[in-house]
């Protein structure tokens, strides 16, 4: 099943890009009449008839509509700071989108090596990936912000995770799994820190908000390792529970 992205959806037409309409048409030979498979990125999957054969501007029209379309049952932001070598974080964000997230958020810790990200590069990598995985919805890229400004805004009532290598006492951290048992579903806020972990003030800052200390197991991961892994475990826990 091949895929193509539209945010442009009047009525009952739907216009590609350029970009999307030079695939259709010059690369893949599609042609008036032929049927096409379209997604908006908000969930939605459109089954089409091709009008217009155009390279720069093809023209199809809606014959169905299906609603959440390779939908997962929760939704989950991975905030997860930049790694120094940026195709490795690229990387994470096509798995993690193959696997179900729905929101990425480049977050600057104060340890962080790399503290600029262009997010334009992801946006592609996440569409592509979206389509190649059969997912109507397409992961948000929001702005880079700080740790502790995206501890501070998250939302309230989700379930809020930061992973960490910092032994506490007072505050034992425990399993992914184990802080995912029984979720349904809901909102996930999952942190991940540089290479060189959190500072123990962002980690207390967290824990003063609310958010549940975690580890994801004995060996030392790489940033992108560990946010992978941990987008897998609420994908595989929540389906469990579901």
């Amino acid at each position: 099943m091949e895929l193509f992205w539209s945010n442009n959806i009047e009525g009952s037409l739907v216009r590609l890009d350029r970009e999307e309409s030079g695939h259709c048409v010059k690369v893949l030979r599609h042609r008036a009449g032929d049927s096409l498979s379209i997604i908006d990125g908000n969930g939605s999957l459109y089954t089409c008839t091709l009008l217009e054969a155009d390279p720069k501007q093809a023209v199809a029209r809606i014959e169905s509509v299906q609603p959440s379309f390779g939908a997962h049952p929760y939704r989950l932001t991975m905030a997860v700071c930049p790694t120094k070598n940026m195709d490795r974080y690229e990387w994470f964000a096509e798995k993690a989108t193959e696997i179900g997230v729905d929101s990425i958020v480049p977050v600057i810790g104060e340890r962080s090596e790399r503290r600029v990200v262009k997010t334009e590069r992801l946006e592609r990598i996440v569409l592509s990936a979206a389509k190649q995985s059969l997912k109507g919805a397409v992961p948000r890229i929001l702005p880079a912000c700080s740790v502790s400004e995206f501890i501070e805004g998250a939302p309230e009532g989700a379930l809020k995770l930061i992973c960490h290598c910092h032994e506490l006492e007072s505050l034992p951290r425990e399993g992914v799994s184990s802080a995912l048992e029984g979720a349904r579903g809901g909102e996930i806020c999952i942190l991940i820190g540089p290479e060189g972990d959190f500072s123990p003030s962002e980690v207390e800052l967290a824990l003063s908000k609310g958010w549940k200390s975690i580890h994801l197991g004995e060996s030392r991961l790489r940033t992108e390792s560990a946010a992978l892994v941990a987008t897998t475990a609420v994908y595989l826990e929540i389906l469990k529970n579901a």
